[in-house]
């Protein structure tokens, strides 16, 4: 095959004519046609295209021209290019601040914000005038149901998901002394105790407190505005006169402390001290099981060298901590179960029944016991540890 003839493309067949510097007529036919300009148009601004095609209009007859001087309306080319610094907030319509505003406290407060709301502005009034009571105790209602009960009750209801049973043996009024076992590397087991009875009967528990809680900066206040006091006879005898249903758990830091291989099985109850109280006030002892707080820190070591250094009683270890540091003080999400017992009456003993020591020991021994087997048996019908 001999050599193929080549063929300009677009000169229909015909070479071109081009002079090395200027094009041929069939390149510059193909060429859009552009009308001459004197002066190169400023670059358009970003995203206007009709600012690209159409070039600035001259100014109307007899105007100034102004740097500042906004566009013609409708038009973007009569842009500055000087701008004016503007403040990010500027410009926005003061509705649109109050529809934020009202979206934000919905959020907050709920459909009834506006009541939410006025209620926590008088509360504040309050507090800063000084219009709130606390009595002889330091116990300050307003704030334990405001603030201590808010806190607890969502943890109570969705972090370990409470199940409450025999709340009806709990006095609607009067004194009583409900006596709990004692659980839980940390004491968590009396805060949610305080939080369900509130919850079930209206009631708040004022718990008694050893001498630790009432020397640790903080928590001393703390505990003293939640309703707890020193846990020795004199408080507990004058609360339970009072009327006040007050908590003690028996088995003290020795409950709580115990190794995980012997979770569920109650420490010594003491001397014996809360039923000489009882007996003296004459008000019912309601015994308490709480099953589900022994597996919120499994207590696997002690150290209780540094422990003595820092005055406490125990420095617990768990699986979590300290290999977690601070993540391992997040407590493992068991299942509760709280079951209050029929009352003990103590009336019916005579004055004199709290120096007869057989007396008080067996009250005492029936009120562990009671406990005891009440442990036993929520532990055969809990299905699993976090369910």
């Amino acid at each position: 095959m001999g050599d193929a003839e080549i063929i300009p493309i677009g000169t229909r067949g015909r070479p071109g004519r081009g002079t090395g510097t200027q094009p041929s007529s069939a390149a510059r036919g193909l060429a859009a046609k552009r009308k001459p300009t004197a002066t190169k148009a400023p670059a358009p601004s970003p995203g206007t295209a009709e600012a690209a095609t159409k070039p600035d209009p001259a100014p109307a007859s007899g105007a100034t021209a102004d740097a500042t001087a906004g566009p013609p309306s409708g038009s973007t080319a009569g842009l500055s290019a000087r701008t004016e610094e503007r403040h990010p907030l500027a410009g926005v319509p003061a509705g649109d601040w109050l529809a934020a505003f009202r979206s934000a406290a919905v959020e907050v407060f709920g459909d009834q914000w506006e009541l939410q709301l006025a209620r926590f502005l008088a509360f504040l009034r309050r507090r800063v005038a000084g219009e709130y009571v606390v009595d002889e105790y330091g116990f300050d209602q307003e704030i334990t149901q405001q603030f201590f009960m808010a806190a607890l009750r969502p943890i109570a209801e969705k972090w370990f998901r409470i199940e409450v049973r025999g709340i009806d043996n709990i006095p609607d009024e009067g004194g009583a002394l409900v006596v709990s076992n004692h659980s839980g590397t940390i004491p968590v087991d009396g805060l949610m105790t305080m939080v369900s009875i509130h919850d079930h009967t209206g009631r708040f528990l004022r718990p008694l407190g050893a001498d630790l809680v009432f020397q640790t900066p903080v928590v001393s206040s703390l505990a003293r505005k939640g309703g707890a006091t020193l846990a020795c006879s004199e408080d507990a005898e004058r609360m339970l006169r009072g009327g006040e249903l007050v908590g003690v758990w028996p088995e003290g830091f020795k409950g709580i402390g115990k190794p995980y291989a012997e979770r569920y099985k109650l420490q010594r109850f003491g001397r014996g001290g809360f039923v000489s109280a009882a007996l003296r006030t004459g008000v019912p002892i309601v015994p308490l099981a709480v099953v589900g707080a022994e597996e919120i820190y499994p207590l696997v070591g002690n150290l209780p060298g540094l422990a003595r250094i820092l005055g406490i009683p125990y420095l617990p270890i768990t699986p979590f901590f300290p290999l977690l540091g601070p993540l391992g003080l997040v407590p493992l999400p068991s299942k509760w179960l709280l079951e209050f017992g029929e009352p003990i009456r103590t009336d019916d003993y005579e004055g004199s029944a709290s120096e007869d020591p057989m007396l008080v020991f067996n009250v005492t021994d029936q009120v562990r016991e009671t406990i005891q087997q009440t442990l036993y048996t929520l532990l055969v019908q809990r299905e699993s540890v976090f369910r």
